[in-house]
């Protein structure tokens, strides 16, 4: 079902992330939240896939 989201309890302590990042989905919520576009995510963090963000 979630194929981009990841937990672990060795990494970012457990917290869902995105899958081969240490990008948090709760940091991915924040850029939205604060107005950050896909295209923006993407160029800021080359390791985010498109698929990954939605």
């Amino acid at each position: 079902m979630f194929t981009h989201i990841a937990y672990n309890p060795e990494v970012l302590s457990g917290k869902p992330h995105i899958v081969g990042t240490r990008l948090s989905i709760e940091f991915i919520l924040e850029l939205f939240a604060c107005g950050a576009t896909k295209a923006e995510m993407l160029k800021a963090y080359p390791q985010l896939t498109g698929e990954a963000v939605e």
